[in-house]
């Protein structure tokens, strides 16, 4: 795989493009189709790594799974309680996805289990996982007490709980809500603000019975699961790209089409918005239980805002990107409440401060967030990944806007979540 690129500024961007399917989505598909009775067909699936390490570890348990020429998925379930014991360690590669949420299905399983990942998953934090799966009775061991993974989980009987969860985690969320399917009385977890919601639209989809209020979530146990056909909308996470290089290159459109705008991940463009980014949803309709929308972008005046509160979590994953907006706007942003981007696939916060300020942008760290004060435009430089894909790809945004080339180490990691981003990218410049 190529590592390393070049990228010098754009004159302008123009065209229609779709970007890869929603990831979290393509998570969920496999985990709840496999625990499905029946057959599940998914269309739109993303084939990155961090998806296929989750294919391979339903694969290893036992579940058959077709990938069709058309590159849909044919995922004939075992139902819940149909899952085979693993014969060798399930390796989740760089998905943080993947080892928390089956750390929550794998502690409700009558079976041994090991999960490990790369170099950089093996430093995350899993105790935010295993320590509220312990209430329930889960038996996990791991390093550092339980906070670092390899992972070994002696699944079985568990008990329903209500959780006060101290962050506002999709993963930790879901984790619970997977292990809840097989615990012996109804689970409930608290959030502080609301996360993303897609395993809680996803279980309803594929007939778990689920109650959502303000505040939190309930999900009952032993239901049975459906198989459905799901077809998964474009990854807004992805989609961001795209609309940060638009909104910044002058005389730029872009019609961005199929994107999921789940309320509860949508928050980079209401941010873009509020910047004084010209974002349109075009087409907005409901797809597998998600709403999805063509997304029309075209170059804007951006100005600097303050970020903070319960936006946060609904664009944690797009801050880096949304960092490169900010460095080339008129004025200050300010990024607050956002300590959760210091244990991403790296510290976000230092790697995109770093970064950035190789090109020139002058920014400051904080402990839970940054201060970005704009400018007109970016130098060129030399940059690295810190092999996080989001950063990879947030530097190819900003060498838009850089007076010289910006050349990017370490840019395989892109393929974990978005294969064909370079091409994309060279598809608009040309229009």
């Amino acid at each position: 795989m190529v590592e390393h690129r070049n990228i010098t500024s754009a004159s302008r961007l123009s065209g229609e493009i779709t970007v890869p399917g929603d990831k979290s989505i393509s998570h969920r598909s496999i985990m709840l189709g496999s625990l499905a009775e029946g057959e599940t067909l998914v269309r739109g699936f993303l084939h990155g790594e961090d998806n296929h390490a989750t294919l391979d570890a339903f694969r290893a348990m036992g579940v058959r799974i077709e990938e069709r020429a058309d590159g849909a998925l044919l995922i004939h379930g075992h139902g819940l309680h149909g899952l085979t014991e693993p014969e060798d360690v399930l390796d989740c590669g760089n998905s943080g996805t993947t080892m928390r949420l089956m750390t929550g299905l794998l502690s409700g399983q009558a079976f041994f289990s090991v999960l490990t990942g790369d170099q950089y998953l093996r430093r995350r934090p899993m105790k935010r996982v295993t320590a509220p799966l312990a209430l329930m009775g889960a038996r996990i061991q791991g390093r550092d007490g339980g906070e670092r993974a390899p992972l070994a989980i002696q699944g079985g009987s568990l008990i329903g709980t209500d959780y006060h969860s101290p962050i506002a985690s999709a993963q930790v969320k879901s984790a619970l809500l997977l292990a809840g399917l097989y615990a012996d009385g109804p689970t409930t977890v608290y959030e502080p603000h609301l996360s993303r919601d897609h395993s809680e639209r996803m279980l309803s989809f594929f007939g778990a019975d689920l109650r959502t209020f303000a505040g939190g979530v309930t999900i009952q146990p032993q239901p049975r699961l459906s198989g459905r056909e799901v077809a998964v909308p474009g990854d807004i996470s992805s989609a961001a790209f795209f609309l940060v290089a638009a909104l910044i290159t002058p005389g730029s459109e872009l019609l961005i089409r199929n994107v999921g705008i789940n309320p509860t991940r949508s928050g980079v463009i209401d941010i873009l918005q509020a910047m004084g980014g010209r974002i349109e949803p075009l087409n907005c309709r409901e797809v597998s239980g998600e709403p999805v929308a063509d997304l029309l972008v075209r170059h804007s005046d951006l100005r600097g805002i303050e970020i903070g509160g319960d936006l946060v979590p609904r664009a944690i994953d797009e801050f880096p990107v949304v960092s490169v907006a900010a460095a080339v706007a008129e004025g200050v942003t300010v990024i607050r409440d956002a300590r959760e981007l210091r244990v991403k696939e790296t510290d976000r916060i230092a790697a995109m401060v770093t970064e950035l300020g190789k090109l020139g942008a002058d920014l400051e760290a904080r402990e839970d967030g940054m201060v970005i004060h704009g400018r007109e435009t970016l130098s060129g430089g030399r940059v690295d990944s810190h092999g996080d894909h989001r950063i990879a790809m947030s530097m190819a945004i900003a060498g838009l806007r850089a007076a010289g080339e910006v050349r990017i180490d370490n840019t395989a990691c892109t393929a974990t979540s978005f294969p064909d981003f370079w091409e994309r990218l060279e598809k608009v410049r040309h229009g």
